[in-house]
């Protein structure tokens, strides 16, 4: 697993000021992942099945880290569980990919596990100065003398036990609050603090998978005013479509806040989105932005096998074979297509293929996998292939195939031997 633990820096309000800053920085981290957590003073993401969908590890922590800045976030760490980067980015140590986290974790000092405070003068007495030395303690007599939460606890740091945590629901509507650091007198100055407040509009929205066209910006006047600048104002943004960028976004808004005039300084700021609709990414490709525009495919192979040399750019061919296996084979792209294709068929064909079939168990005459599997179509004969042979290997198959429905794994495609004298079952594909 991979986690990754932001500690927001120490904010000089009051307490609710502070438990808010870290509300709305779990809200923006729910664009990476919906599994965030608060934990403490730091906001905690598992973050495992986002990095493939980011970019990698490296372009995963440079945007985090980027982006968190605004809101507010002075260190993160990573770790494989949530209480270990947790420590981590309370030491100041940023990656703990790099070294065994069993050595990692015994050098940091005691405090930096939260289940340790309030044992920590016992603990000091005894001679403990780091998380090793606690853990090196006979564990009768730890559990004897401090309660069962800190030997928990040090379990599920070194990655002994699972952890629980208490997911960060997304919110259905987004208002959020913002308080100045310091009096704002001049309306086009209210930008600093409404970027960040649009900062957490952009995460909550792609969280969403949604664009806004509408939001308001309400601003609260100081307690120390005059009786006729009443509480506050406000100011409506709308867009011509759906959008979360945050550029366009905090351009508009300056555009309007440079004709408005403040009645009084302001202490508070409230985000509102006040229109939300449903926004439609493009899908990223690896093929040029010419072919979304009209030229045809055939011509951007032929530049980039140009480019990159014929056998580095493939396109797939259907062939003539009723074997799953063999039906489609790759050739370079610069050649031209076959004009026969597979046969028909009477069931439907998966969109994923396994490499190599996976024999199932079987319980009575039934297939398993995820649970008993109920055959929905079939079966369908695939026959063939006792002149094909590939060095060893003998390409003679005789199976019945089936559409089945398991309820753990969707719909799969699975098949029945007949030449072995035992029939077996095996999985093949998996409809999409």
């Amino acid at each position: 697993m991979l986690w990754t633990a932001l500690l927001p820096s120490p904010c000089s309000g009051t307490a609710a000021c502070t438990d808010a800053a870290q509300r709305a920085l779990a809200t923006w981290a729910l664009q990476f992942t919906p599994r965030v957590a608060l934990a403490d003073e730091a906001v905690l993401m598992e973050v495992e099945a986002s990095v493939r969908l980011f970019g990698g590890r490296r372009a995963l922590r440079d945007r985090v880290w980027n982006e968190g800045r605004e809101l507010g976030v002075a260190r993160l760490a990573w770790a494989p569980n949530g209480l270990a980067a947790l420590a981590l980015v309370r030491a100041g140590i940023e990656n703990g990919l790099r070294h065994p986290l069993e050595a990692l974790l015994d050098t940091l000092p005691m405090d930096t596990l939260s289940a340790v405070h309030p044992h920590r003068l016992t603990l000091e007495h005894i001679g403990c100065r780091t998380l090793g030395d606690v853990r090196a303690l006979p564990r009768d007599g730890l559990a004897r003398r401090f309660d069962q939460h800190l030997l928990n606890a040090l379990d599920q740091v070194y990655g002994l036990v699972p952890e629980a945590h208490d997911w960060v629901a997304l919110p259905e509507h987004f208002e959020e609050r913002l308080e100045l650091m310091a009096r704002v007198e001049q309306a086009p100055a209210l930008l600093f603090g409404a970027r960040r407040l649009l900062r957490v509009l952009s995460g909550w929205l792609a969280a969403r998978r949604a664009g806004v066209t509408a939001f308001t910006l309400h601003w609260a006047h100081d307690a120390m005013r005059s009786r006729a600048a009443g509480e506050g104002g406000e100011i409506t943004i709308r867009t011509a479509e759906p959008t979360r960028d945050i550029e366009h976004l905090c351009r508009l808004l300056g555009e309007h806040l440079a004709r408005v005039e403040l009645k009084a300084p302001v202490g508070d700021l409230r985000l509102v989105a006040t229109e939300v609709r449903p926004l439609h990414d493009v899908s990223a490709s690896l093929l040029p932005d010419t072919v979304r525009q009209g030229e045809q495919l055939g011509l951007v192979l032929e530049r980039l096998a140009a480019r990159l040399g014929p056998q580095r750019v493939l396109r797939p061919v259907l062939c003539e074979d009723h074997r799953p296996e063999w039906m489609c084979r790759w050739q370079p792209a610069a050649l031209p297509l076959p004009r026969k294709g597979a046969p028909g068929t009477d069931l439907p064909q998966p969109g994923f293929l396994l490499p190599a079939p996976l024999r199932l168990l079987v319980q009575g005459d039934h297939p398993v996998y995820h649970g008993r599997l109920m055959l929905l179509l079939g079966p369908q004969r695939v026959e063939g292939g006792w002149w094909d042979r590939a060095g060893d290997e003998d390409r003679n198959v005789v199976r019945d195939y089936w559409v089945a429905l398991s309820a753990e794994a969707g719909v799969v495609w699975v098949f029945q031997t007949r030449l072995d004298g035992a029939p077996a079952w095996y999985l093949h594909g998996h409809f999409a």
